[in-house]
């Protein structure tokens, strides 16, 4: 049996199912499949979301049960401490509740969603849902990281693969939860991230809020190092903290932490969320870049201008950003505690510097944040000879990743040129199976 269908969906977690509501909207027929239950499909646990993402993927803002807290001061801590920095945090989203609204909207506007497929599968030219062909003008791979790779993606190394695990725990003692917050000058509500604690690139976040607590934790322990892993921090931080109860709900996955692929469409398919590698590198967050791609998609497969359209617009709007935030992931992922303490004192990490990275905007810092900066590397000679470089190719690669080619065939020499700037391979894009 064959069916005819205008945009299939392979993954209905947040970035498949917000492709799949944005192209039913569009006026697209849809069909969307997950291997699982649609109502575990996804993340299971809480992520910080810009708020700009919300627009930019033309959903409302989240209200509660969805969203569990909004933007609050952010303590940065170097290490476990004393050094500290102050800066605003993103949307506090509980993903269960996320996909499934994007679910109900994506069905609301006309998509066909499938649970519990029993095999998904390409022949090459098609593909087969459980025995049955399905056609389709465009494939949309939002398979993830070990998915189907429809446009042939290659595997993520380990050593670019961040471990995290994010779990909301009950309060055993709001006594010693009161005297943590008051240790690092925090309230309820606000966040103390202690950074470089496992590595340069790596945190243990806290969020004590009423009865709960949110705890946050992700590090690289692919890396030569071997550093403990994102749910081995979690564990060892809630051993140690014996004020933290039991745990309510969460969970853990490895999250890409390279740049975006240098081609998340071509042919009949297009590419959305981890299976395109569209995380912001600097802090392995996803999901605000899943609901702007999606989006996209849809808007070029709309207009009839295909997944090639949708991955030039994805490109220059936004490659460059995720392409220069994997520079600087790569340059912390080398530094220790101490590295992050003394950037802090010497005011080379301030909000004025990080504030635009933690809510994924390209960083454009005040005039006097950068002299500060500048003032503070001119005393960390070491430290300068590795980060000076390191900013003026993020700066040369978001330049030129708004020169994107419109035509196919140039691709390969504008990767090549962008291999040289960042001083990483770049990854053109296989034929679509």
């Amino acid at each position: 049996m064959t069916v005819p269908i205008r945009v299939a969906v392979v993954g209905l977690g947040t970035a498949g199912a917000a492709a799949a509501r944005a192209c039913a909207r569009a006026g697209l027929r849809v069909v969307g499949v997950e291997r699982g239950p649609l109502d575990q499909a996804g993340a299971r646990w809480v992520n910080g979301v810009p708020r700009w993402t919300f627009a930019q993927g033309d959903l409302a803002d989240p209200v509660a049960p969805e969203l569990r807290g909004a933007e609050a001061p952010f303590h940065l801590v170097g290490g476990w401490g004393p050094e500290r920095v102050t800066l605003g945090s993103a949307l506090e989203v509980d993903m269960r509740h996320l996909v499934a609204r994007l679910q109900r909207e994506a069905r609301e506007a006309g998509a066909e969603l499938r649970g519990d497929v029993r095999d998904v599968h390409t022949d090459g030219a098609r593909l087969v849902v459980d025995g049955e062909v399905v056609e389709a003008d465009v494939w949309v791979d939002a398979s993830g990281l070990v998915g189907l790779a429809l446009l042939g993606q290659p595997a993520v190394p380990p050593d670019h693969l961040c471990t995290a695990a994010q779990q909301v725990h009950a309060l055993r003692d709001r006594a010693g939860a009161d005297r943590f917050l008051e240790a690092w000058g925090a309230r309820d509500g606000e966040v103390v991230c202690f950074s470089g604690v496992a590595g340069g690139y790596s945190i243990v976040n806290v969020r004590v809020e009423g009865d709960e607590v949110g705890l946050l934790t992700g590090s690289l322990p692919g890396q030569p190092a071997r550093h403990a892993s994102g749910p081995a921090l979690l564990r060892q931080f809630v051993a140690d903290h014996p004020w933290i109860g039991e745990p309510v709900f969460g969970g853990a996955r490895a999250i890409p932490v390279r740049r975006a692929l240098e081609c998340v469409g071509r042919g009949h398919v297009a590419l959305i969320g981890d299976a395109a590698c569209q995380v912001y590198p600097a802090h392995g967050s996803g999901v605000g870049m899943q609901l702007v791609a999606a989006r996209l998609l849809a808007e070029a497969l709309a207009s009839g201008r295909g997944p090639w359209a949708y991955n030039v617009a994805w490109q220059r709007a936004h490659g460059g950003l995720l392409a220069a935030s994997d520079l600087f992931r790569r340059f912390s992922a080398g530094l220790d505690a101490d590295d992050v303490r003394a950037l802090m004192r010497r005011g080379v990490l301030s909000p004025g510097l990080m504030g635009d990275a933690m809510v994924q905007r390209p960083v454009r810092p005040p005039p006097a944040a950068v002299a500060r900066a500048a003032a503070g590397l001119a005393a960390l000679p070491r430290l300068a000879a590795g980060l000076a470089p390191v900013l003026a190719r993020m700066s040369a690669v978001e330049a030129w990743y708004r020169r994107y080619p419109q035509d196919p065939a140039a691709l390969p020499t504008w990767a090549d040129r962008l291999a040289q700037i960042s001083g990483q391979p770049a990854w053109t894009g296989a034929t679509p199976r």
